[in-house]
């Protein structure tokens, strides 16, 4: 490739860059205008700059600010996190490295979940939670976490766990560790990138959760922050669009701050996945 070539290069792929990262910087500069002007006007630097749409912004609604928000959703997510990489890592295990009766069967139908529309299951998994007793809880998040209901998280550690050697399991076995040793103590520091990986879309699909929160939780001091926002625009009185901007621009930080820290090792679980052998 020429060196005219290479700058023309440059120049299209810088141009698409800043195609797709346009409506971000929009958002935050849209944080800064006055309400009148964020949807007169798609420049970024405005006429007059507004510099307390962040902190009216925070103090949310009546008796519940983004504080509250943001405790309900990390208590809400961090723990589907763990009990998802828990139990996906258990499960995946077991497919990997046992044989078991049937195991091909349920296997198969493990991975036809993949192929199951979530609006077939929504109103069966409402009835059930209703039974249960667990609407305007956190439960309906946490236990299909605990239970590994997740195929697409287990199907990729199972082609992890099948690229790591089984000599390896062998050696572990002499040195005198069981199944669960070798899981803890060989496979799962080995599969580090593979369980960052599904922690990570975990934390972003939970995080982001609006549809299911919506469905389960009808208190406003349980909301998330995705909730919490979108009760922002049912005030029966006019929308400061500055403020719901700037609260857009908080609730984004935790996601791009768990990403960037976990890329390093995102990258390396999504690219080896299914490679190694």
């Amino acid at each position: 490739m020429s060196r005219v070539q290479k700058i023309l290069l440059f120049m299209l792929l810088s141009a698409v860059g800043i195609a797709f990262i346009y409506p971000l910087l929009w958002l935050v500069a849209a944080s800064f205008k006055p309400n009148a002007e964020v949807f007169t006007s798609i420049g970024l630097i405005p006429t007059d700059f507004v510099w307390d749409s962040y902190v009216k912004g925070w103090k949310g609604i009546g008796k519940n600010s983004y504080v509250v928000f943001f405790r309900n959703t990390f208590v809400m997510v961090l723990p589907v996190v763990v009990l998802t990489v828990l139990s996906s890592m258990l499960i995946a295990y077991g497919f990997a490295r046992f044989q078991f009766p049937l195991k091909k069967l349920f296997f198969a139908l493990m991975i036809s979940t993949l192929m199951l529309p979530d609006a077939v299951i929504m109103i069966p998994r409402y009835l059930l939670f209703k039974n249960f007793g667990w609407l305007n809880t956190y439960l309906p998040f946490y236990i299909p976490a605990l239970l590994g209901v997740n195929a697409f998280f287990i199907f990729l550690l199972i082609q992890f766990f099948r690229g790591i050697p089984r000599d390896l399991d062998e050696a572990a076995v002499m040195d005198g560790c069981g199944s669960f040793s070798i899981l803890i103590k060989v496979l799962a520091p080995l599969c580090l990138p593979a369980l960052v990986s599904v922690g990570l879309f975990q934390f972003l699909w939970t995080y982001n959760e609006f549809f299911n929160a919506l469905i389960y939780i009808n208190s406003v001091a349980k909301y998330p922050v995705s909730l919490g926002l979108r009760m922002t625009l049912d005030t029966d009185g006019a929308v400061y669009w500055n403020r719901v901007m700037a609260m857009s621009v908080v609730t984004l930080l935790p996601c791009v701050v768990v990403f960037f820290t976990a890329q390093k090792y995102f990258i390396e679980g999504i690219t080896t996945t299914g490679i190694k052998g």
